[in-house]
């Protein structure tokens, strides 16, 4: 009876071993077909082009556009992939200072020297200019300094170059391939020779830092010789950037605004909200803060020596650069024109800082 038992147990032991062989096979059979169809669903992604085969796909859409040909042989011949540019742009730091260590290291004691020089020195010249476009001409000096420190500091990278190899880069490949257009319009157009078409690692060219896209738009011919050149030429940078800032609106009859103190347990709130925004949707939060100069006046608001604001019929809107807590701002109309030549609180504060020191002595 046991060798009976036993022989069967054998017998469901062999039998239960093949049957669990069989299913493991078929699972295994199932796995590699599931393997299959799934490899088969998803493409393999392609190959990122080389550097020179990006920037021949950019010179036939050149030729499409019926650039001159020795033009394109010029700039193609000479365009180079520079990795530091790619470094640059994706490790910008963060900014970690505030608006009171930011101010005295753009609004240094030699900025505003050279500030005061400058102005006197081109006195006339600049008055000219601000008749002609109605800006006066401490914010030309002012952001003349600030951009490219009076001319001497407009960067080195050949503009073509370094909008290639940002636009190879691709995080933000339209904008600087539209941009290396426009830089090829500007070429077309005989305002600069191409092996002078110097700016910064991220586009900016000349003394007043324009894109290609802002040199198209407000780029001027300062002395009247059929070029505007804003590498070389004051004139032209003079007039280049006035012209800038009367296409933003700006009124002549206005400051820039002013730093004020609040009173205690004011309401935020009513301050622009803080937050990297497109510019309709800031200018709306503009728009939710501004108010006459009386109202603010109502509020509390007064200026830094706590005497009442100006008795003059304007709007202006409450800016807290650091949040609650840090220097407070009522900016003018004309502050909204320089928040769109740089939409950042520090810079445009800097500008108008620099601007009322140059005619303060």
């Amino acid at each position: 009876m046991k060798r009976a038992l036993a022989l069967s147990t054998k017998v469901s032991t062999r039998v239960s071993t093949r049957v669990s062989s069989k299913i493991l096979s078929a699972l295994f059979a199932v796995s590699l077909f599931s393997t299959a169809v799934a490899s088969e669903d998803v493409a393999p992604q392609p190959a990122k082009p080389s550097f020179i085969e990006y920037t021949e796909s950019l010179k036939q859409e050149a030729l499409q556009k019926g650039y001159n040909q020795a033009l394109l042989d010029e700039v193609f011949s000479s365009l180079t992939f520079h990795e530091r540019i790619v470094k640059a742009d994706q490790s910008q730091p963060e900014s970690v200072e505030t608006l009171s260590t930011y101010l005295p290291k753009r609004v240094s004691e030699t900025r505003i020297t050279m500030a005061r020089m400058f102005y006197k020195q081109h006195l006339a010249e600049l008055e000219k200019i601000g008749e002609k476009y109605g800006v006066q001409p401490r914010f030309i000096i002012a952001l003349w300094g600030l951009e490219s420190s009076f001319g001497r500091f407009m960067g080195n990278y050949s503009i073509p170059s370094a909008l290639a190899t940002l636009a190879y880069d691709g995080r933000r490949e339209t904008f600087f391939r539209e941009e290396f257009f426009h830089a090829l319009d500007i070429l077309a157009e005989g305002h600069i020779n191409f092996v002078d078409m110097k700016g910064s690692w991220a586009g900016a060219m000349g003394q007043s830092q324009f894109m290609p896209s802002s040199f198209l738009a407000y780029a001027q011919d300062g002395d009247g010789d059929g070029k505007k050149d804003i590498w070389t030429n004051q004139l032209d940078v003079f007039a280049s950037i006035a012209n800038y800032l009367k296409q933003q609106n700006w009124n002549s009859s206005l400051s820039w605004g002013r730093e004020v103190v609040l009173p205690a347990n004011f309401d935020t709130s009513l301050a622009i909200q803080r937050g990297s925004l497109a510019r309709a949707p800031w200018l709306e939060r503009w728009n939710d803060s501004a108010r006459s100069l009386a109202n603010w006046n109502e509020l509390g608001v007064r200026r830094l020596n706590n005497s009442a604001l100006p008795a003059r019929e304007l709007k202006a809107a409450l800016i807290l650069p650091d949040g609650e807590g840090g220097r407070a701002f009522l900016g003018y109309d004309n502050y909204k024109s320089l928040m769109h030549w740089n939409r950042s609180y520090y810079f445009v504060t800097s500008v108008g800082y620099l601007a009322d020191l140059i005619v303060a002595e």
